[in-house]
């Protein structure tokens, strides 16, 4: 979404939803005889229902946990004259969508009905038998959480700015800290009768359609998204085991190697050191030092094995026989590759006496290039061969880490060796460039409970001259475990919120009220509006809280929804890493 936005009051359709009739009267001149057609059509928007593309985003977010209790969920529709196709009632002006919050024991549960049970009149295409999603909501409760008449008209407007417009449509309750909520969009057509909700029986439910909802966690302010990123460099660190005191076991643990249980070829059991492709800084020296790796056979040739400790390291030989096996275990990618490499091995000049006209094999096919470099992005790479040990990545933290490039490449290669049998086949894949490159990599695994609350968590990359880097693979592991890599060296990191995650928030005034921060037209600061008092529920006087703003904006009239939504609106919030 681009920095500038435009907010629009209201959006009018061209026509109201409804049924119409189009007469043409035609006059012939040479006898005067009238012709006259008539047809009818109808109008009818989304009313029982919305498709799944109807609902673009909505705030808090969908299964998210955090500090929501200064924000007023609302939803971003996709049709931006939805909330005004229709009328909420008699002597009512205003939307006739409106974002009603349920919090702890008050949530209804969703049910479908049949559409000719709810006593509309069926438009167009509907047909009593239609499903419907309502809810059945107690008559006192509804009219405690309905906005006021005088508000109705600031709970909607229109957004444009993002090559497509949308609505947005804003709920006017707080959500209670420390509760599970519900948030549902529902419609109050024909409900409302001079902006109060029709009489009926006190002691039966009302019966609304709801067309969305999601739900949500209140937690306290320590749980804001802000926070929450902040305290992953807390328990900042690198990719590594702690330093045992022992010098040579300290040697390995320093470059992120863990040890862990080696089964011999022949049959035997030890202890070995393991590393995966992350390592804690870039891979040069040392006891896994990043020398060249000979065109192997098997995943032995890769053994490394350390006399004066009596252990082997099993880095490159595990990361060899696993893209060995995940080759196999693709058949399409493993005949296509040993197929190819048939063709290629074919001597010069062998298709003379050869019955068919055998084509040269060329390129390795796309099919299988295209394999192996999703494979050289750690695709399809088991989360235990990525993250060894848990202690590696302790809950609540991030860590900033190295790809590196050689167990990349012996991953590549062992998927490559598909039909590299005798030592003329390793010659032979020894002569060619392996078909995937292995450029330097890094990036960030973060494991939070950011990651499962807010899952359309944005981040962005910068090496050290401000520069941004192309995200090789961003994917997420666990519910709360995030790999996010990037073509070249991460010298800064940003987390940020969707540019949808905009919201709508109020601040506390003392002794039950609230405000809002005010800023002009070039985002100034022009103080506080005047407070106004919170419902009983939570709710919020929208309407006084937008008279109190315009009044110390100075603006005496034409202080309307997009007015009102443009001084409660908050942008989503960024936290920025610097590498260590």
């Amino acid at each position: 979404m681009p920095d500038d936005i435009v907010l629009i009051d209201s959006r009018t359709p061209a026509l109201a939803s409804g049924g119409y009739r189009v007469t043409v009267d035609q006059t012939i001149s040479l006898d005067g005889s009238p012709t006259s057609i008539t047809r009818t059509f109808t109008v009818a928007g989304e009313r029982l229902a919305l498709p799944p593309s109807g609902v673009r985003a909505v705030y808090p977010p969908d299964g998210a946990t955090g500090d929501y209790a200064q924000t007023l969920p609302h939803v971003v529709l996709a049709e931006p004259t939805l909330p005004w196709q229709r009328e909420p009632g008699a002597g009512t002006t205003g939307p006739w969508l409106l974002v009603l919050l349920f919090a702890g024991d008050e949530r209804p549960e969703p049910h479908v009905v049949q559409a000719g049970t709810l006593g509309l009149t069926l438009e167009g295409a509907e047909k009593d038998t239609d499903p419907v999603t309502v809810i059945d909501v107690p008559r006192s409760l509804l009219t405690s959480l309905l906005p006021a008449a005088a508000d109705l008209p600031y709970l909607a407007h229109v957004r444009s700015g993002d090559g497509s417009d949308a609505a947005v449509v804003i709920g006017t309750r707080l959500p209670p800290a420390g509760q599970p909520c519900v948030a549902h969009l529902v419609s109050v057509e024909g409900r409302l009768r001079n902006g109060t909700l029709v009489p009926g029986p006190a002691d039966q439910p009302v019966r609304l359609v709801s067309l969305a909802s999601w739900r949500f966690t209140v937690l306290d302010a320590d749980h804001s998204f802000a926070a929450r990123v902040r305290d992953l460099a807390a328990g900042g660190g690198p990719f590594r085991l702690p330093a045992t005191g022992r010098p040579a076991a300290d040697a390995f643990l320093s470059r992120g190697l863990v040890p862990v249980r080696h089964r011999l070829r022949g049959g035997g059991a030890t202890v070995s050191w393991y590393r995966g492709p992350f390592a804690c800084g870039p891979v040069d020296g040392g006891p896994l030092a990043a020398d060249p790796r000979p065109v192997v056979r098997s995943a032995d040739g890769l053994l490394r094995y350390f006399k004066a400790e009596g252990m082997f390291d099993i880095s490159y030989a595990a990361a060899w026989q696993l893209g060995r096996l995940l080759a196999l275990r693709d058949d399409g990618v493993a005949t296509a590759m040993h197929t190819w490499k048939r063709r290629r091995d074919r001597p010069a000049g062998a298709g003379v006496n050869y019955p068919l006209d055998v084509p040269a094999a060329g390129s390795p096919p796309p099919a299988v290039v295209g394999w192996l470099a999703d494979l050289a992005k750690l695709t399809r790479v088991p989360f235990t061969y990525l993250i060894p040990d848990e202690r590696l990545l302790p809950p609540e933290s991030i860590r900033f880490v190295d790809v590196d490039a050689e167990w990349v490449r012996c991953l590549v290669d062992g998927a490559y060796s598909i039909g590299r049998i005798t030592r003329a086949d390793a010659e032979r894949d020894a002569a060619s460039e392996l078909p995937a490159e292995t450029p330097r990599r890094t990036g960030a695994l973060i494991r939070s409970s950011v990651v499962s609350g807010y899952p359309g968590l944005l981040i962005d990359g910068y090496d050290a001259h401000g520069a941004a880097l192309t995200v090789a693979r961003r994917e997420t592991l666990s519910p709360n475990v995030l790999l996010v890599l990037f073509e070249g060296v991460l010298a800064r990191l940003d987390l940020h919120q969707r540019p949808e995650d905009q919201h709508f928030a109020v601040q506390p005034a003392g002794q039950g009220t609230l405000t809002r921060s005010l800023r002009g037209q070039n985002g100034e600061a022009l103080g506080t509006g005047d407070p106004v008092p919170l419902g009983a529920m939570g709710t919020v006087p929208v309407a006084r809280l937008a008279a109190g703003m315009a009044r110390v904006l100075n603006v005496p009239s034409g202080f309307g929804a997009a007015a009102f939504a443009r001084q409660m609106l908050e942008t989503g919030e960024r936290v920025t890493f610097l590498t260590p």
